[in-house]
């Protein structure tokens, strides 16, 4: 075969390729699709150490404010955040007790919370991903974004039940591994929080003590009553 003739042949070999690749169905992202990718990512996970960016807006105030922190998880029920901005800011779960202690904007004060108060509730996203979210919210497309240099897909979320802590909610789900990069959750009132996940680490070592808190002497302690100690 002369080198002319190969030549041809590639280009043909080229041609035909390229022809089928161009008439192949593009490959389908439905939310439920993507939110079935997060659920099977998380579905073994017992324990993660997670860092975040979060930022808080208020629509009524124009303000913004952004904080910075790592969080310790056990399931079911068990979290401890700890911020870096603001220094000192706590917030610690042991499944059954919520310890808020925020200095920042609270010096003095601790308030212990049961699980369940509304005060008490932190976005959990893990939680979203097993347990029933298809029934649980109304799902829609978000589109594409490119989060901390990774490709996602957004999944929109309503809850059905309108007790829940939001009004409505969006994921953004990794393309390649079905992690949560970014969630975001809207309250009634407009207010948005926002949480980048800059890294997470799933079922490593955590210890019992991460979920103790003690608060600090002369922190004066306020239970979900009111009643102070």
């Amino acid at each position: 075969m002369s080198m002319w003739r190969v030549v041809a042949v590639l280009l043909l070999a080229a041609a035909v390729a390229a022809r089928a690749r161009s008439q192949a169905p593009a490959q389908i992202n439905t939310p439920e699709q993507t939110l079935d990718r997060a659920s099977a990512a998380y579905a073994n996970m017992k324990t993660a150490r997670v860092t975040f960016t979060q930022t808080l807006t208020n629509p009524l105030t124009n303000r913004e404010e952004t904080s910075k922190g790592e969080m310790l998880q056990r399931l079911p029920g068990q979290y401890a955040v700890t911020f870096s901005v603001p220094a000192g800011d706590r917030i610690v779960s042991d499944g059954r007790t919520v310890w808020v202690y925020l200095p920042s904007t609270n010096p003095g004060q601790a308030f212990k919370l049961t699980v369940g108060d509304g005060a008490a509730r932190v976005p959990d996203f893990t939680a979203w991903m097993l347990d029933a979210p298809k029934e649980r919210f109304a799902l829609s497309d978000g589109g594409t974004a490119v989060i901390t240099a990774r490709a996602t897909h957004v999944v929109r979320l309503i809850p059905r039940d309108k007790s829940a802590p939001f009004a409505s909610a969006k994921l953004w789900i990794d393309d390649g591994d079905g992690i949560v990069r970014q969630f975001e959750t809207i309250d009634a009132n407009g207010s948005a929080r926002r949480v980048r996940i800059d890294s997470i680490q799933m079922n490593v070592p955590v210890s019992d003590h991460a979920f103790v808190f003690t608060p600090p002497p002369g922190v004066k302690v306020f239970d979900q009553n009111g009643a102070a100690n």
